[in-house]
């Protein structure tokens, strides 16, 4: 069986969202000293590939443990935008290209080709980001969740989280950012899995997510 990886891997020196502390992998035990090793990991729950819940923005929404594990598995297709320049909108036009698919996929991931700049200033820059209008059809469509390769799906500059509000204010969708390898996924629907960790009452958690084309 054919496993794509999705996922950043998650070490001390990873890029992180501004303002937020890298993450922590400390030594609690040794060979040497205990007879096994043990690793105390201090993070935020919104670290590298990631997922957010409505819960993320809104505190009466339904977090990720409140989610069937099986929303976190589905058809997905990946949506070529790599034309795009910075901080340019992903417009319907992308979705028109392939639309009998992307209205069967149960997620759309969104191929913008910023995950070039991952470890880069230019990561947290201008990214392409999510219309309103796609953000109208993943809606009325009633995808499981949409993910990106890049910070967000709202510009960097947009501190309101305009499209993050309007997705979870009107669905139970989940919404992965910062993945990776979208370019090795192919043109066709493919089995996505994309397993949370379960901890209770989580606004948001790291992910590993892979294709299985």
């Amino acid at each position: 069986m054919k496993v794509i990886d999705l996922t950043h891997l998650i070490s001390e020196d990873m890029p992180v969202y501004p303002g937020t502390e890298k993450p922590l992998l400390t030594p609690a035990n040794s060979y040497e000293e205990d007879g096994f090793k043990e690793t105390l990991m201090t993070m935020f729950s919104h670290t590298g590939t990631h997922m957010d819940p409505p819960a993320h923005l809104f505190a009466d929404k339904k977090t990720l443990d409140a989610f069937p594990v099986s929303h976190f598995v589905g058809r997905a297709l990946v949506v070529d935008c790599r034309d795009l320049e910075a901080g340019e909108r992903i417009g319907m036009k992308y979705l028109d290209r392939d639309r009998l698919n992307a209205d069967n996929a149960e997620f759309l991931l969104f191929n913008t080709g910023w995950n070039r700049f991952w470890g880069q200033e230019e990561y947290f820059g201008d990214y392409p980001f999510i219309s309103d209008e796609i953000a109208d059809y993943i809606i009325r469509t009633r995808k499981k969740g949409i993910g990106v390769d890049a910070i967000g799906i709202d510009p960097i500059a947009d501190e309101n989280l305009s499209i993050h509000r309007k997705l979870f204010s009107a669905a139970d969708i989940v919404v992965i950012e910062n993945l990776v390898n979208l370019e090795l996924c192919g043109r066709s629907m493919f089995t996505f899995v994309c397993l949370p960790l379960n901890w209770e009452s989580a606004d948001g958690s790291p992910v590993r997510a892979v294709a299985l084309p």
